[in-house]
């Protein structure tokens, strides 16, 4: 009798979770929360927040170039601005949730942000009339006021983007338990189904929004993304009794941790034989974590106090697990210059090519980013539910391959698509040339679009492997505290690129563009060189591509990764 109690009880222990809390402050148990229930729920307000920022993202250089009267150049570091203050910021957003306020409470203030952001700027697109100086303009250009308020509210999605971005995929993951066997794999397929309805929702965006802002009203086009990221909110609370919610059992910020540590390094660095002395000190019982003989140095810091706190093994873990990131986020860079181009110079390419589809409409420019997510939408499902499972039977690894051999893969193939992209363009300045066309901007090139399906295509095969690779990677490899800034993290890399992406233009402007000359980025594109721009960047992007290579061959995982 006592036996069977034991045994009708120990599903009921094991269902108990450590380290996580329902809504009401109670132990989670697994079979009422997290797991794909409330993964789908984040997923969906996913799918919603890339319409709604998409929806004013992917057509903003036609914006520019369109009403706000903008040159192509210019337009084209606003762009790139914009998305890399987009991409930057939520290191600050991820830094308030893992510190202060937790990621349930940081999403809903950042959606919150988000939507007035996005309904001030409805409001810029409708209500011109609301400057003083509207009436003594003439013509059809904007008004300071309307300027002012646009780019106000444009920045002010990118605050509430900080918020909501890094927060929510790393609240996704955290519904799935890493330690459990059957959660870890469901944890890694997570990422894969994340970005597929991401994907979703970037080519409804494309193929609807676009046609609005193109042919109806820019207003309408501005105010669906509005109530999109409203409904998406709603979403998000009616998911709240089943989400798990992580419980920080350390009072001091993981910043300050770490930061401590590499304060004590500095002022002990002529101490004695690091790794030594800390396990003396410790007894000789200093925990078997990997890589933890990699960078010594840091282990000076162990038992110095910094602000009446001594400096624990655990603290330095965390600092090495930040350092060991460090290589692979800076190789990064080169190759994160690449996908700025997708919602500029590609777009451009498209309109002047021939868009016409035979059933009375031609095709919106920026909905050309349909084929790249598209791509994205057909594959991930082959990769997750093909490609894993044989990879995995192959290899004897959870997710078939290793994360940054992934990430390798999907940047070879956006090198590629760059390669293919500059010689579609210089296709297309042929075709120009032979038809007459150089000094005719306006005219429409007898080049299909469809020679820019390669392309696209190739780019986002790369994204679903490159991208999802570095959401696993940096949410996986920092400390447990520190997952919010991990996702911000591989978001910082890209952020980073669309300002490099910006200055390479504003450089090549001034020198190509001189005196009055056709630079490479003339507003007539049929004088520009875009394809020179192309080939510079493929050779930055096999630059960059090489340095992660020799990085990533003397990467040690973190904890217990066997990927």
């Amino acid at each position: 009798m006592a036996i069977s109690d034991i045994e009708s009880e120990t599903p009921l222990l094991d269902d108990t979770m450590v380290g996580v809390v329902n809504y009401r402050g109670f132990p989670a148990k697994r079979s009422t929360s997290g797991g794909w229930r409330s993964a789908s729920f984040i997923i969906g307000v996913e799918l919603a927040e890339r319409i709604a920022y998409y929806g004013i993202g992917f057509n903003l250089i036609s914006y520019l170039t369109g009403p706000l009267g903008q040159s192509l150049a210019v337009a084209a570091q606003n762009v790139n601005t914009f998305n890399g203050t987009g991409c930057l910021l939520p290191l600050l957003g991820a830094f308030i949730a893992d510190s202060f306020l937790g990621r349930y409470r940081t999403i809903v203030i950042a959606s919150l942000l988000y939507i007035l952001g996005l309904g001030l700027l409805t409001l810029s697109a409708m209500l011109p009339s609301l400057s003083p100086s509207y009436s003594q303009n003439n013509d059809n250009s904007p008004s300071q006021f309307q300027v002012v308020l646009f780019f106000f509210s444009l920045y002010l999605v990118a605050i509430g983007q900080s918020g909501h971005k890094p927060c929510t995929q790393a609240f996704g993951a955290d519904q799935f338990d890493g330690q459990h066997p059957v959660e870890c794999k469901a944890k890694s397929s997570f990422f894969n189904w994340w970005y597929f309805g991401l994907c979703i929702g970037l080519s409804l965006a494309f193929l609807i929004l676009s046609y609005i802002q193109d042919n109806l009203n820019w207003g309408l086009g501005f105010g669906i993304p509005c109530i999109v990221m409203a409904a998406a909110l709603l979403l998000f609370l009616l998911g709240t009794k089943t989400y798990r919610y992580a419980i920080n059992t350390n009072v001091e910020s993981p910043f300050m941790r770490i930061g401590k540590v590499f304060v004590a390094v500095t002022r002990n660095w002529r101490n004695g034989p690091p790794l030594k002395a800390a396990e003396e000190a410790a007894g000789g019982t200093l925990p078997d974590h990997h890589g933890s003989h990699q960078f010594e140095f840091l282990s000076t810091a162990y038992g110095s106090k910094e602000d009446g706190k001594a400096c624990s093994v655990s603290d330095i873990e965390e600092a090495k697990a930040v350092r060991r990131l460090l290589p692979i986020w800076i190789s990064s860079l080169l190759f994160s210059i690449l996908p700025a181009q997708l919602s500029t110079f590609f777009t451009k390419q498209g309109i002047t090519m021939d868009r016409t589809t035979g059933l009375g409409f031609d095709i919106p420019a920026a909905s050309l980013q349909s084929l790249n997510t598209i791509a994205i939408v057909i594959f991930i499902p082959i990769y997750d539910r093909i490609i894993v499972p044989i990879a995995r039977q192959l290899t004897g690894k959870p997710s078939g391959i290793s994360m940054l051999q992934r990430i390798g893969t999907g940047m070879s193939l956006y090198v590629i698509s760059i390669i293919v992209a500059a010689l579609v363009e210089m296709k297309r300045l042929k075709e120009a040339e032979e038809h007459g066309l150089v000094d005719t901007p306006n005219a429409t090139i007898p080049m299909r679009v469809w020679w820019l399906v390669p392309q696209y295509v190739l780019s986002g095969v790369g994204d679903a492997l490159a991208m999802v690779g570095f959401q696993e990677f940096f949410y996986d490899q920092v400390p447990n505290n520190l997952r919010s800034v991990g996702i911000a993290l591989y978001l910082s890399i890209f952020g980073l690129g669309s300002f490099l992406s910006s200055f390479l233009i504003s450089a090549i402007e001034k020198v190509t563009g001189g005196d009055g000359q056709d630079g490479w980025f003339s507003d007539n594109l049929n004088k520009a060189h875009i394809d020179y721009f192309y080939w510079l960047l493929a050779g930055l992007g096999l630059s960059g591509l090489a340095g992660y290579v020799y990085f990533s061959k003397s990467y040690i995982y973190n904890k217990k990764i066997l990927v």
